[in-house]
């Protein structure tokens, strides 16, 4: 850029400082409200590529996996009204996932603003709850101070989503302003040292250590500082909701996910343990089982709660020790903690590996498709960088129980369980990462929430395997339908389209599979055809858990029934 500022059109500077900060990908719908900015963006082609996409919905969702995958803010750019409207189900997301990212929304002109103008909204309003920071840019040449704070903020503490709202006539005006001195970076958040030290006291003497992990801030190189920690100190590791990649599942430590349907026996360790050490995750709801695995406020054991996020230390739970920091310096600190006196906890780490390892085993279900033995034969072939999404729904629970995350980044399911998320999450991570393999998991009432994102993926050569689970139901309300009402069926049964014909429809390898010994020849077959591709799994609607049937959820329900 030329150091002395020349006039530029508003939506020209913001592409400019857009580079200037490193921004390599834009996923947007093209809207009137923002045509200076995409036509600012035609000036940084060569660099930054625009990724347009058939939803504002998918753009948000692709913007999230984006920032979830590198660290990076994702940023996403949607139009005023029914754009921004749509887009808030990835704001949302990466609110609750504590993602960083930037949703730019076309504005009314500023001469128009409090009239109710054609799709008018007030952002601070409609957004302030589910971003870090919303603002609109009145004056043109504020625009680089806006961006600047807008990627500082989203990557601060506790990481997120920042709403930038940009007026039409803001947008076409010119000025003369200095650009972005340079890219903006998460600031360093260290443990204090005494806090190390009692950390490095409360583990002297705990003989039932257990450790969480999760959230925002790791890197592949924290992930082995932590590994190499809970080693040393023979400390069983749980991970906490679609945070498994943050901890190898293969490690001798590792002992399974604290989320959704978490093993009982991981459960009553947990309930058992005499310290523990969260590291990274919020403590929310899916996490703690509905705040009953910890007693609110005051948990039953030690609690040591490590975040970076200052507002989230006390928020629910009264941690023993709180460690204000981010996970690369906390984790560096605790390996260089001395492993004092953890040669007793072998029996206890042992204890719960060989629980997870029975948890992990393929359980029977009904019907010619088993779903379990299909993840764990992916589990086994895929390479271990291989990247794997999911959305929202019973058919989660069997890709989060049976797979085995080797290494940093190779999950991306949204915390705040919004469905429909898989699809748009897999074509972002295959355009982030098109060297790795990506295998998007959606059941076929979740396919349908963003499914139309196929074309997107066909239209940038994005050769992700969408596995899609179809039983015919939305399996998780219909569960929770059988449970409470038995025998009441309303509103969850689906009429699907031929998904693998579909898929042909769009220009995508498309197959069928009914019985389990054929998936693997058909995902050879996905592979070998280098391009987007849609394997749909036929599974029968009594295979509702790898648990449960539908039937034993129905008898559940009358049972208690019955008790009433």
């Amino acid at each position: 850029m030329s150091q002395s500022p020349k006039p530029r059109l508003g939506g020209h500077i913001l592409a400019d400082q857009l580079a200037l900060q490193g921004v390599d990908t834009v996923f947007c719908v093209p809207g009137e409200s923002y045509l200076a900015v995409i036509d600012g963006l035609y000036n940084h082609t060569n660099r930054i590529r625009m990724i347009n996409t058939r939803h504002e919905g998918g753009a948000a969702n692709m913007a999230e996996a984006y920032g979830k995958l590198t660290g990076r803010p994702g940023i996403c750019m949607v139009t005023r009204g029914p754009g921004a409207t749509n887009a808030s189900i990835g704001l949302h997301t990466a609110f609750q996932d504590s993602t960083p990212m930037i949703l730019f929304v076309g504005q009314v002109g500023r001469d128009a603003i409090d009239r109710e103008a054609f799709q008018e909204m007030d952002y601070r309003r409609v957004f302030g709850e589910m971003a870090k920071w919303v603002a609109e840019i009145d004056d043109v040449r504020r625009i680089p101070e806006y961006v600047s704070r807008a990627f500082y903020t989203a990557l601060s503490g506790r990481p997120g989503p920042v709403v930038l709202a940009l007026p039409e006539d803001m947008l076409t005006e010119c000025a003369e302003v200095a650009d972005i001195a340079k890219a903006a970076v998460a600031p360093h958040i260290a443990p204090a040292a005494a806090d190390m030290a009692e950390l490095a006291a409360r583990l002297k003497t705990a003989e039932r250590p257990f450790m969480l992990v999760g959230g925002a801030t790791w890197t592949a190189n924290a992930v082995k500082d932590i590994e190499e920690f809970a080693a040393a100190h023979e400390i069983p590791v749980g991970a906490s909701l679609r945070s498994q990649d943050c901890f190898d599942n293969r490690h001798p430590n590792y002992a399974g996910d604290v989320g959704i349907a978490i093993n009982p026996k991981l459960a009553a360790r947990i309930r058992e343990s005499d310290l523990l050490l969260v590291v990274g995750p919020r403590l929310g709801e899916m996490t703690t089982q509905g705040y009953t695995l910890i007693d609110v406020p005051n948990p039953a054991m030690p609690l040591v709660h490590v975040h970076p996020g200052a507002s989230e230390l006390g928020r629910v739970y009264q941690p023993d020790l709180a460690i204000n920091a981010r996970m690369p310096e906390f984790a560096a600190a605790a390996r260089a903690i001395p492993p004092e006196g953890a040669s007793r906890r072998a029996a206890w780490v042992a204890g719960a590996r060989e629980d997870y390892l029975a948890r992990i085993q393929p359980t029977k279900v009904p019907g010619p498709v088993n779903l379990g033995e299909i993840v764990a034969w992916l589990n086994k072939t895929l390479p271990e960088d291989a990247i794997v999404t999911a959305g929202a729904g019973n058919y989660a629970v069997w890709v989060h129980r049976f797979f085995q995350h080797k290494k940093f980044r190779t999950q991306l399911a949204p915390t705040s369980g919004a469905m429909g998320y898989s699809v748009p999450a897999a074509i972002s991570a295959k355009l982030t990462e098109p060297s790795r393999t990506v295998v998007s998991f959606s059941g076929d009432g979740c396919f349908m929430m963003l499914g139309q994102e196929l074309a997107t993926a066909m239209q940038f050569n994005a050769a992700v395997i969408f596995v899609i689970v179809n039983n015919g139901i939305l399996g998780t309300i219909r569960m929770h339908q059988e449970r409470t009402y038995p025998e009441r069926v309303h509103a969850t049964t689906l009429a699907n389209p031929d998904f693998a014909a579909l898929a042909r429809a769009y220009g995508a390898f498309g197959e069928k599979v009914t019985r389990t010994r054929d998936f693997a020849d058909v995902f050879k077959a996905a592979e070998a055809a280098g391009k987007a591709a849609v394997i749909e799994v036929i599974v029968d609607t009594e295979a509702l858990t790898p648990e449960q049937s539908l039937a034993a959820a129905r008898a559940q329900g009358s049972a208690k029934a019955t008790d009433r």
